[in-house]
């Protein structure tokens, strides 16, 4: 195996290299290449590319509020005491790798994931920086809530689709409205309602949980349906005759789309909680964020692509420590079982787990909230998070980057929102140069300024 090594790049594979840097080497000669020889090389590893990424799906465990990266992924024990927090660290799977004491089931799974600990941006602003992670781009912001860019979720739906007809690309639970407008910055934006995720809302724990929208209307059975649909297509060509908008396109492609999961019974299956052993249910953990965390895993097994789970509750300006433990051991029990119910399945390799908020806190430990609730907690703090990445033949067993000793900005390595996301759209087969136009017909690129993250491969 040929390797090129630059002084900015680690090795390269001969099967990974770009035109730019044979070139420059001087390789075509050496190898007794043509242009032609190695286009037709190029254009192989780019169909490879993509096969691969037509594989993959996304489980985004999306913890809305902002958890602290003390009290979670990147402990401090040997800072001061206003710094390090209530909570001790344990050692993991991963020699020299410490956590918070309250992920046990992370601990004894680290192996199987990694840990991005220089992740930043610069707001504190609960909109603004939920519209950067979740979407690359500063736009929103608490002055002005609308949305201004699609999410990731919503780009990889729209370039990838569903791995299975009939099925939802793009789907959101227990509570996708809890940001912003709704569906908040999960959604579509400009590349219009279809893109938005489908809206799984409700308690997959309850004995009633249904999911909305996939049972028809009461008295109307498939076939009527299908009738009813064929007469609202007739009726409604003379107004997409004369449409130039694109609005009845995009209602179009909704309205297929919701019409093939109505009728399709992998979809109704897919989100059908009680086919699941009660052992497993429990192992998950028997509230909202386990039992959705297990949906999450049945949809992407079934051929959905992409699944926000939103948990809801992390803005702890107060009682932290009561709040810590309170949300810790049920994300913990959740995303352990799930990295671990994945990987028994042999679905791990093929499915990029996400654990991630909108911003880290405050380094230094406040005293709560006076006359309300003076009990320590930590305020917003955009300079540094971590961010947990799993499967997706992403390397497992792994931390990128490090904070400085109190946690307060990245060390080493600093990460992006944009370089987090370029990473899903490279691993994904996407190309981040891709753009589309937004509502005033500018182009604007999928990648913005973000860059992969060879660190976590």
């Amino acid at each position: 195996m040929i390797e090129l090594t630059t002084s900015r790049s680690r090795p390269t594979q001969a099967q990974g290299l770009t035109r730019r840097s044979l070139l420059k080497a001087g390789y075509l000669g050496l190898a007794g290449l043509s242009l032609a020889d190695l286009l037709r090389i190029e254009a192989k590893a780019k169909e490879n590319s993509t096969a691969q990424g037509k594989e993959l799906s996304i489980i985004l465990v999306w913890l809305d509020g902002g958890p602290p990266q003390h009290e979670t992924y990147d402990p401090k024990p040997d800072a001061p005491i206003e710094f390090r927090g209530p909570l001790k660290p344990i050692s993991t799977s991963v020699a020299g790798v410490v956590i918070s004491e309250l992920l046990p089931e992370h601990a004894r799974h680290m192996d199987k994931m990694s840990i991005i600990r220089s992740m930043h941006h610069h707001t504190g602003d609960h909109f603004a920086a939920a519209h950067w992670m979740l979407t690359g781009v500063l736009g929103s912001t608490s002055l002005n809530l609308a949305p201004q860019n699609p999410s990731a979720g919503a780009i990889i739906a729209k370039l990838k689709g569903a791995k299975r007809p009939g099925l939802p690309a793009y789907v959101g639970l227990p509570n996708t409205h809890s940001v912003g407008l709704a569906p908040g910055y999960h959604g579509g934006a400009y590349l219009g309602l279809a893109y938005n995720p489908f809206s799984a809302d409700g308690d997959p724990n309850s004995d009633n949980y249904q999911v909305p929208n996939l049972t028809p209307p009461s008295g109307v059975d498939l076939p009527r349906l299908t009738e009813r649909r064929s007469l609202l297509q007739a009726f409604d060509q003379v107004r997409r005759d004369v449409d130039t908008s694109g609005v009845m396109e995009g209602l179009d492609r909704f309205g297929q789309d919701a019409y093939a999961m109505v009728s399709s019974p992998a979809t109704r299956s897919a989100f059908d909680i009680r086919k699941e052993s009660p052992h497993l249910r429990d192992r998950y953990g028997r509230n909202t964020w386990g039992q959705s965390a297990l949906v999450a895993r049945r949809l992407v097994q079934a051929g959905v692509r992409f699944v926000t789970l939103t948990y809801g509750g992390w803005d702890y300006h107060s009682s932290l420590e009561v709040g810590m433990k309170r949300v810790l051991p049920q994300l913990d029990q959740a995303v352990g079982t799930l990295i671990d119910d994945l990987a028994m399945r042999g679905l791990l390799e093929t499915t990029i787990v996400l654990v991630m908020g909108e911003f880290g806190r405050t380094p230094r430990i406040n005293q709560g909230l006076p006359g309300i609730d003076p009990v320590p907690g930590r305020d917003h703090w955009g300079d540094l998070m971590s961010v947990l990445v799993a499967g997706g033949r992403f390397a497992p067993g792994r931390v990128v980057g490090s904070s400085n000793s109190r946690g307060e900005v990245p060390k080493d390595c600093p990460i992006t929102p944009p370089d987090l996301l370029v990473t899903l759209y490279h691993q994904m087969g996407i190309d981040p140069a891709t753009t589309f136009q937004d509502r005033s017909g500018r182009p604007i690129p999928i990648g913005s300024t973000g860059r992969v993250i060879h660190e976590l491969f």
